[in-house]
């Protein structure tokens, strides 16, 4: 690896200084400060209203910060839409509208300025091979209503694939999908990721974090806690996030006791 490549690692992709959202008086997030650096797998946690999604909003451009500033590679979101790709919760989404798989996925080459440019051809290639990269090419003519709900998910990263961004955010990605899906929607970013593409997905689920993710960001409006799950997750942070939900607590100090048995 060269000095450029090493300088390039080494150099935040994404800073949030001081970020704050309101909604009218509501504080959706507050002086929210972190720093991801590029090519990381990194699990946004808390609470329902903790700010998951205003977050994924902000990143994607979709909505302003009322005060402090959040950059990707120096510039502001808005300015750098090509460079992001957001999947948003499944529940978002009409799904009963008669839609096939590839239709879906060629919505995110639609929204693009790009778009002009591609032949139809073009188009295609791209198309399968998002589906592809997700396993699902032989359902490309499919209606969307005969998915499973894994299958749906899939649908949805390959049509952020197919803008070939750098950065992908996925909201919920494991919400309303049975454990077998998620282990293979969990197997399917970690080959994205491998792809040098910075990855991050807002969950619920605050156990077995070190083992799937590179980092965590901890939120609850503010941020309580950001860096290697295996250290910040402590049940104080936990609390913060949370409350006083014993279930939690109890589930992620078995978890660091199995962890430390083990070591």
């Amino acid at each position: 690896m060269d000095t450029k490549e090493v300088n390039s690692a080494s150099t935040p992709l994404i800073i949030s200084d001081g970020c704050c959202v309101h909604f009218g008086n509501i504080p959706a997030l507050e002086s929210v400060n972190f720093s991801i650096n590029k090519g990381k797998k990194v699990a946004v946690v808390g609470p329902n209203g903790g700010g998951k999604s205003t977050l994924f909003n902000v990143l994607a451009g979709l909505i302003p910060l009322t005060e402090g500033s959040l950059t990707i590679e120096g510039k502001s979101p808005s300015e750098v839409k090509g460079k992001v790709s957001y999947v948003p919760q499944k529940d978002l989404i009409n799904w009963n509208f008669p839609l096939s798989v590839k239709q879906v996925v060629e919505m995110g080459l639609t929204t693009r300025n790009s778009f002009a440019l591609f032949s139809r051809n073009k188009v295609n290639e791209k198309i399968k091979k998002a589906l592809e990269d997700v396993g699902l090419l032989e359902k490309i003519n499919k209606s969307i209503k005969n998915l499973s709900g894994g299958q749906l998910q899939r649908v949805l990263i390959a049509r952020a694939l197919a803008q070939d961004s750098e950065i992908l955010l996925l909201d919920e990605a494991f919400s309303a999908v049975d454990i077998g899906a998620q282990e293979d929607i969990m197997q399917l970013i970690d080959n994205i990721n491998l792809d040098g593409k910075t990855i991050l997905i807002a969950t619920h689920d605050v156990n077995n974090l070190e083992e799937k993710f590179d980092e965590v960001l901890c939120l609850n409006k503010h941020c309580c806690a950001y860096g290697d799950p295996a250290e910040v997750l402590t049940p104080e942070v936990i609390e913060e996030m949370y409350g006083s939900h014993n279930s939690l607590l109890n589930n992620k100090a078995h978890f660091n006791n199995e962890g430390s048995s083990n070591d």
